[in-house]
């Protein structure tokens, strides 16, 4: 697929043309570039993304990160940086995109960000967290509070009972 098409496929999936969606289309363009990768069909390639912003849209869209799938996770430091990791090859990199010279506008940030070669928008860096473990599945219990089904790995024991995160009393002497 070309990257007008797959440009557009982002669009399709986000809603909108902005710079932040191009922001991640880039990146992800970068990262298939740098770690010979394709889309994954399952948790091949994972993402640690730095931000919730719209870039992430395009990283699902061109590589297959999902937060149902396991292999999109997300590090809120409020970053513009990807970290991208190929479990085939073991090789991993962190991007961080590099701040333009001076105020753009909404529109010459767009342009900006479309035309920029790849090492002069995007610092490579070294990841730094380990590749996460692939994705487990858990049991799951009915919380003895509120009745709905909860992840094992949510459940909280009180007073003997199974208890989900929003049921369960935190305990903490110094914050009551």
């Amino acid at each position: 697929m070309d990257k007008r098409a797959l440009w557009e496929k982002c669009v399709a999936f986000h809603g909108h043309e902005c710079p932040g969606l191009t922001i991640g289309y880039r990146a992800a363009l970068y990262a298939i570039d740098l770690l010979e990768l394709t889309f994954s069909n399952d948790e091949q390639v994972v993402c640690i993304t730095e931000n919730d912003a719209c870039g992430v849209d395009a990283i699902q869209v061109l590589l297959g990160c999902s937060v149902g799938k396991g292999n999109l996770l997300f590090h809120m430091t409020g970053k513009q940086a990807f970290s991208f990791y190929n479990r085939k090859t073991g090789k991993s990199v962190r991007l961080v995109l590099n701040k333009p010279l001076g105020e753009l506008t909404r529109e010459e940030s767009f342009r900006y960000y479309h035309a920029c070669k790849q090492e002069d928008l995007f610092t490579v860096k070294e990841t730094k967290i380990e590749v996460p473990e692939r994705a487990r599945l858990f049991d799951s219990y009915a919380c003895e509070c509120c009745g709905e089904t909860t992840g094992s790995n949510w459940i909280r024991l009180s007073g003997g009972k199974k208890l989900c995160i929003d049921c369960y009393q935190r305990y903490d002497r110094f914050n009551v």
